[in-house]
């Protein structure tokens, strides 16, 4: 389910007679972590960027409800209990406020590789937000989607916009920038590494003083190798050499930008649209390469 072009827009991407929604991931172009807050999170910064591997959702009313949602899933195995489904989570935070809300039936067929630092998990449930505000008519306005998102996660806010965004405080604080990289193909890697997030956290000293990636990120692509830095990078490639690796064999193979989202262990790399890279990675890696070819603006 990953089309060949990307919408900038996710209401774009909700097919209203089936009601059928394509959640996208994301990728973080640098990530500061400036300092620990007294409720226990980070203050961070980071550049969220939407780019087109897509999950599928459906929702549809239940003809004959025993219960308010029925959930399913094929693809890639979502494990956890039902209950705890960040797609569930979203109905039944609409439904506390809108009782009406019908019971339905719900299928995931998952594609994103969860805990990979792309952010599909968030995606599913806020595009859940967004695909049942649609089909029943709710009526809440973007930032009213918003703030329902964030009780759902701090990433879960941007997938809302869904457009390039300057992100501060967790990452719910958004600032849409002019960023446009479809002049750009996308190689994906993921080495198939779990990273224990509370543990990356543990590694880091949090750094206030270094200049702002809404800075870095105005300047020319080929210079972000220097000064585009995501912080979670020097103590999980410490860890896992074999992540360092990719992000070689991708500069290797011609990229022009190479790094980590988020806090792992999925690592990207910024092609020449024109270009065809070649490379090696092992068989159980997940590798994906992605052409965006619509502007994000």
């Amino acid at each position: 389910m990953t089309g060949n072009c990307f919408q900038p827009n996710p209401n774009a991407q909700i097919n209203p007679a089936s009601m059928i929604i394509f959640p996208n991931c994301k990728i973080n172009l640098g990530l500061h972590i400036l300092r620990k807050r007294d409720d226990g999170f980070h203050d961070l910064e980071t550049i969220f960027y939407p780019i087109p591997l897509r999950d599928g959702l459906e929702i549809i009313q239940h003809p004959n409800p025993v219960t308010d949602i029925e959930y399913s899933s094929s693809g890639l195995s979502v494990e956890g209990n039902t209950s705890d489904n960040i797609c569930v989570k979203a109905y039944r935070l609409l439904k506390q406020d809108f009782p009406d809300l019908p019971a339905v039936k719900m299928h995931l067929h998952k594609v994103i590789p969860m805990g990979a630092g792309l952010g599909g998990g968030s995606a599913d449930g806020a595009f859940t937000l967004l695909l049942l505000n649609r089909k029943f008519n709710l009526g809440l306005q973007e930032q009213e989607l918003i703030n329902y998102a964030l009780q759902l996660g701090s990433d879960c806010p941007f997938f809302i916009k869904n457009r390039p965004c300057f992100a501060t405080g967790r990452g719910e604080h958004l600032e849409e920038i002019p960023l446009d990289l479809s002049a750009y193909k996308f190689v994906l890697v993921n080495p198939v590494i779990h990273i224990n997030t509370g543990w990356a956290f543990s590694q880091l000293v949090p750094n206030s003083t270094q200049r702002s990636l809404k800075d870095i990120i105005k300047t020319p692509v080929g210079n972000w190798k220097d000064e585009l830095k995501n912080d979670f990078e020097k103590p999980i490639l410490l860890k896992h050499p074999e992540i360092g690796h990719c992000i070689d064999t991708l500069y290797k193979a011609g990229a022009i930008y190479a790094a980590m989202t988020g806090s792992g262990s999925t690592v990207y790399g910024l092609f020449p649209a024109d270009s065809t890279p070649h490379f090696s990675f092992p068989a159980h890696y997940f590798v994906k390469i992605l052409w965006p070819h619509l502007p994000l603006l």
